[in-house]
């Protein structure tokens, strides 16, 4: 037996008495923060599930070829959305794309900013990296109890595992493709007088681009894969459908809510790939 220095329920009993000490001065303040994203979240939801479905279809072709400028894609796009329609998954599969949009901004203006500072403080980097490798191998059931203890069940703590799950990937991209930027270029842009400010936004951030891209594809991935444990904290969607055929043993009800998730995923996937494609390539498609 290896000697016990610390007993166990020491350490169990002081870190809930931590985390009761945040739920009883905290839990009213954070919930209060919490509700404008629940507010944008549940607007969100109403307007995908109310919009006609064909309305939805149009919106996500011309997105694709906004991204792509290729109209094959865009259509094939479109025609994967009606997949949810055709297996009747249509009003779920609304509820986790709502959920994973939200999800997405959310990891976005988390994440580029993080990065950015990353690049740019490497004392910050070093204390950054540890809590990465955190985050990406923590299970995520150990993280959900903080969270529903602080925000009960419902959207927002579904919302919030998902970004803590999902962001990691876009904040390593995005400070490695700004420090990937060849110092010959930013020499080349201080000797044309940019400051700190113009380096970053006209020569760094555009070079960095397609990792950022690559982040955001694999953010949205990882978002996508959470689905099913949210459900379990009260998120409705596809997520719902697969726990539900777990708990009654429908197979094809589980099958045809994967099935749906899957056609997210690669909505998803091809359409962050293409336009990191088009990006990493000038602008030519």
């Amino acid at each position: 037996m290896f000697p016990e220095l610390i007993p166990a329920r020491t350490l169990r009993t002081a870190i809930d008495g931590f985390v009761d000490g945040i739920v009883t001065n905290y839990a009213d303040t954070l919930e209060a923060l919490s509700r404008p994203i629940l507010s944008i979240l549940v607007w969100l939801e109403q307007v995908l599930r109310a919009a006609p479905w064909w309305v939805v279809v149009l919106a996500v072709i011309v997105v694709a070829w906004l991204v792509s400028r290729r109209i094959v894609l865009s259509l094939c796009m479109g025609a994967l959305l009606c997949v949810l329609g055709v297996i009747g998954l249509w009003d779920a599969g609304m509820q986790t794309l709502s959920l994973m949009l939200m999800a997405a901004a959310l990891s976005i203006m988390i994440g580029i900013p993080i990065g950015i500072l990353m690049a740019r403080c490497n004392w910050l980097r070093t204390i950054t990296l540890p809590i990465l490798d955190v985050m990406q191998t923590m299970p995520s059931f150990v993280y959900l109890i903080p969270v529903v203890m602080l925000f009960g069940l419902g959207k927002i703590p579904a919302l919030i595992a998902t970004v803590i799950y999902a962001v990691p990937p876009l904040i390593r991209l995005t400070d490695l493709g700004i420090r990937l930027v060849d110092e010959e270029v930013l020499e080349a842009s201080r000797a044309f007088g940019a400051n700190a400010r113009q380096q970053l936004f006209g020569v760094q951030l555009p070079l960095a681009l397609p990792n950022i891209m690559a982040g955001i594809n694999q953010t949205t991935m990882m978002a996508l894969s959470m689905v099913v444990i949210a459900s379990m904290i009260g998120a409705r969607g596809l997520g719902y459908e697969v726990l539900l055929g777990i708990n009654r043993l429908e197979v094809g009800r589980g099958l045809l809510a994967g099935i749906g998730i899957v056609v997210l995923a690669i909505l998803f996937d091809r359409i962050t790939q293409s336009y990191g494609k088009r990006v990493g390539h000038g602008g030519q498609s």
